[in-house]
């Protein structure tokens, strides 16, 4: 969006947020895999501002950290004593250098989006001609128990804004609430700012109290309506769930709309940082989490729980596996039941089956596991094939080893490979081996008690015990 002149957002996120009850700074819950914070910075940041302004308090040693890394452009401003949103935003003025326009909005409100924020923009400067003082968006709600009243005059113009606990029973009757959020004229606003006063409940200066004096020294301030659950405030965990339900609901209708199947969306969790291809296929109660990347045509079935994975093109996971920081590779199939740990890479047709668990452990193009198995540290070439029950030994209690296999390797059932060990080309292994030496390409290796037939023992068995018995 372009503006007529630059433009300075300032970001309010010093608040306690006594009611998360929590630790964590409120601004810094998640919703989606990020905190709340990061939805109203990115917004903020589409709309290409001159400067960006985020106003901390408390918890400032964790949000600072978290501005400075993800948000570097952003300036940080600390409000060491909380007098209200006027005075956050008198912290914030001397930092907005040339910008002649200030939108302020507030870190607890994640769903506000960057369309509705350019039609406040718009509103409060249509054109150059034309300008009013301020602009706020405000919303038209059923309940408006705890919110800001708006109260406008005959104009259509804001008269001003009584805050719930300052409310009448009269002006508690008004639907029409202050979402907090507003564009000003910055010499206008920093006029304005020096004259509030603290006279309300909470004696601190309230931000919207600047509103009435913008009919005194232009053309008054105008509301712009938004989405009542847009604007809606983060300030518990019920709100955090109520937020999230929403942003689900817009990411899955984006990915929808983008060529993916999803087979129940009501059910299907994906973090905003997770691409999607065309064509690919996502069953009833998975979970994506983090930056998974889901090519097209890959099929992730029923119950998955994936994080930070890459699914390449054509990949079947079946259901109920879960994988976190690994690579499948084109056309693998996995599960179900399977575990794939950090650090797994799986190249192309590569199957792990049910209840097998890999971790740091790299399998060549396909290659099987198909059952039961726990494969770590490991190094698997092309076409080898897994048996039942095979183990990685790789940790003595103080260090891991690894487990190489070369191409077309052979692990029969119940076999147990201690690391370290490597296994040349074609190197086959007996069932109920344990392997402990490194055996060349095309080896035999089988390690077994030898088996001993007692015939008739079980008959002997029977007639000692009667004899004790009856003895």
């Amino acid at each position: 969006m372009t503006h007529p002149y630059p433009l300075g957002v300032v970001v309010l996120a010093a608040g306690q947020g006594k009611r998360m009850r929590s630790a964590r700074p409120k601004v810094l819950h998640e919703i989606l895999g990020r905190p709340m914070l990061s939805y109203v910075l990115d917004a903020a940041r589409a709309l290409r501002p001159a400067v960006l302004v985020v106003v901390t308090g408390h918890g400032r040693e964790q949000v600072d950290p978290f501005v400075h890394v993800q948000f570097p452009e952003a300036i940080v401003v600390h409000q060491d004593a909380q007098g209200g949103t006027g005075h956050a935003v008198i912290c914030a003025l001397p930092w907005l250098g040339e910008a002649r326009r200030v939108l302020v909005l507030y870190g607890d409100t994640p769903l506000l989006t960057v369309q509705t924020l350019e039609r406040l923009l718009e509103a409060q400067y249509p054109r150059d001609d034309e300008r009013h003082m301020a602009a706020l968006l405000v919303s038209d709600v059923t309940d408006a128990s705890g919110y800001g009243r708006v109260v406008i005059d005959r104009k259509g113009h804001i008269k001003r804004i009584v805050e719930d606990r300052d409310c009448t029973s009269k002006q508690r009757g008004i639907t029409l609430i202050n979402a907090g959020m507003l564009a000003a004229d910055r010499v206008f606003l920093e006029k304005a700012l020096r004259v509030l006063t603290p006279d309300n409940a909470q004696g601190e200066l309230y931000l919207p109290d600047v509103l009435p004096i913008a009919e005194d020294v232009g053309d008054g301030a105008t509301p712009v309506s938004a989405e009542s659950r847009e604007i809606m405030g983060v300030n518990d965990r019920a709100d955090i769930a109520r937020a999230a339900f929403v942003l689900r609901e817009r990411v899955n209708l984006r990915w929808m709309r983008a060529g993916v199947s999803m087979h129940d969306p009501h059910t299907t969790w994906i973090d905003v940082a997770t691409e999607l291809q065309p064509d690919c296929e996502i069953g009833p109660n998975v979970e994506l989490r983090g930056a998974c990347r889901i090519e097209t045509g890959a099929k992730i079935e029923r119950g998955c729980v994936l994080a930070d994975t890459i699914v390449r093109a054509g990949a079947h996971i079946k259901p109920y596996s879960v994988a976190t920081e690994a690579d499948i590779g084109a056309d693998a199939i996995i599960g179900p039941f399977a575990h794939l740990r950090p650090g797994t890479v799986l190249a192309e047709r590569v199957h792990v089956g049910n209840f097998t668990e890999t971790k740091k452990t790299r399998m060549g193009r396909g290659s099987k596991a198909n059952h039961l198995s726990y494969l770590g540290d490991a190094i698997i070439g092309e076409g080898c094939n897994i048996g039942a029950g095979t183990i990685t030994c790789n940790y003595d209690g103080v260090q891991k080893f690894p487990t190489v296999l070369g191409d077309r390797v052979f692990i029969g059932s119940d076999t147990q490979l201690v690391a370290p060990v490597t296994l040349g080309d074609d190197v086959y292994v007996g069932a109920g081996t344990t392997v402990t030496k490194d055996a060349p390409a095309g080896a035999l290796v089988v390690s077994r008690v030898p088996q001993v037939i007692k015939e008739g023992w079980v008959e002997d068995k029977k007639r000692r015990r009667a004899e004790a018995q009856g003895g």
